[in-house]
């Protein structure tokens, strides 16, 4: 029997929770330098990057970490866990992960499309926050009759408030532990 190896996948993009010019790496002992802490833009993974020299990061900021087109950062030096983000990080966190979820709305709002039911008594739709048996019922209805086109469409046609808001209640309460079923973040 042969097993295949799948490519390993990496983040291409992340966007900055914190910049500390004069850092510490908390995974690799003794690298010290300019160090980013961010959360990866696909996978929504945790990051400690680090920065060149002479350049400056906003928190928010979207930067290329792929393997091509890097302009500010040297390496991904790993991931981190929600515990080892600092405060700032921590703070800054919510926001960043509502950032994400607008600017990939076609991706998110595919999941409202795409989610099933995890067990005879529980639709991962209702893990949501703000979703459910009634709407969740309803989607499923209305994405019957014709999938969801963004955010502002789900909104219309079932009545659900701010989407977008609730898809990133849910990404940061699976990026801090707060759940037993992941949707969106990989473990």
């Amino acid at each position: 029997m042969s097993s295949i190896s799948l490519p390993k996948k990496y983040e291409e993009y992340a966007y900055v929770l914190d910049f500390i010019p004069h850092g510490r790496s908390t995974i690799i002992k003794g690298r010290e330098g300019p160090m980013v802490l961010a959360v990866g833009e696909e996978r929504l993974t945790l990051l400690e990057i680090l920065a060149m020299d002479n350049v400056t990061f906003d928190a928010g900021e979207r930067i290329a970490i792929g393997k091509e087109g890097r302009s500010k950062i040297i390496s991904v030096l790993g991931r981190l866990s929600y515990e080892e983000l600092d405060q700032e990080a921590k703070n800054e966190l919510p926001t960043v992960i509502e950032a994400i979820v607008q600017n990939n709305e076609a991706k998110y709002v595919a999941y409202f499309n795409e989610l099933q039911a995890v067990t005879p008594r529980l639709h991962a739709l209702e893990l949501i926050p703000g979703i459910g048996k009634t709407f969740m019922m309803e989607i499923v209805k209305q994405r019957d009759r014709q999938p969801f086109t963004s955010f502002e469409d789900l909104q219309k046609r079932v009545g659900i408030r701010e989407p977008a808001k609730a898809v990133a209640k849910r990404i940061l309460e699976e990026i801090t532990g707060g759940s037993r079923i992941n949707l969106f973040v990989r473990r």
